[in-house]
């Protein structure tokens, strides 16, 4: 029997949360992790989703009702439930549940007041240059994720030529410093130890990676085994150069500084 009803991976976009996601999936025990609280609306949740939950006029009762729902599209076939939850999405859905369980004394109370007994799972970039320039690339191609077989898996804008900016890479790096230090602040206001993985571990070892978290999960690790990422890395050469070329111009400017 699973130890946890469910977990959740917190996390900050371009850490490798939809490589982890798929491999979670793929293991058919951890249910299907995905970002269903993405946007700030209860409405969009439902619509995004196709839950056929128009006709419920109540607010309590449609957010009720958008929990259920997403509770069984997340657990899937299996026992257990899985989300990824962007610290950008964090503050709305904390809202929500809060007036949903007013006396409980904790978020992670109202987690688990919806969930069952939740793991956490913190999942960080350590190199945040790279994360940075990863989302500055997609933001500006519009691709953000491909397969492994080199077919676009999610495109949020017509193709277009990416160009080195380095004041838009320094924006995504305080951003994504940010969301993870509030996270980690979360954690201890919560008294949570989360597993930590690292973009760079699970990438290198993700079959170990998906283990390690079926382990804590009291599940059996044994589908973790020769697991095949269905998705495929977006970072080429342009991302390499950039990521030095930032890097570069960053000591030089330290130097500078420093005269």
């Amino acid at each position: 029997m699973s130890q946890y009803k469910a977990y959740i991976i917190c996390t900050t976009p371009r850490s490798g949360s939809t490589l982890l996601c798929r491999l979670l999936s793929a293991t058919a025990v951890a249910g299907k992790p995905e970002s269903y609280f993405h946007l700030p609306s209860v409405a969009s949740w439902t619509e995004r989703l196709n839950l056929p939950l128009q006709q419920i006029e109540d607010d309590e009762d449609l957010l009720r009702a958008a929990l259920t729902a997403i509770h069984k599209l997340g657990t899937g076939s299996t026992n257990t439930f899985g989300l990824r939850l962007m610290r950008m999405s964090f503050g709305f859905l904390m809202q929500k549940l809060d007036s949903l369980y007013p006396g409980l004394p904790s978020d992670r109370a109202r987690f688990e007041a919806v969930f069952g007994r939740t793991l956490f799972i913190h999942l960080t970039r350590g190199d945040k240059v790279a994360q940075a320039v990863s989302r500055t690339k997609a933001e500006q191609t519009g691709l953000w994720h491909m397969a492994a077989d080199g077919s676009e898996l999610e495109r949020l804008a017509p193709p277009q030529p990416p160009r080195y900016d380095p004041d838009q890479i320094t924006h995504h790096i305080k951003e994504l410093t940010e969301y993870d230090a509030a996270w980690t602040e979360w954690f201890d206001q919560e008294d949570i130890d989360p597993v930590r993985i690292k973009y760079e571990e699970l990438s290198a070892f993700p079959s170990a990676a998906v283990a390690g978290i079926l382990d804590r999960l009291g599940l059996d690790s044994a589908p973790a085994k020769g697991l095949v990422p269905e998705v495929a890395k977006l970072a080429d050469e342009t991302s390499r150069f950039w990521v030095e070329r930032y890097k570069a111009e960053e000591l030089a400017g330290s130097c500078f500084d420093r005269i």
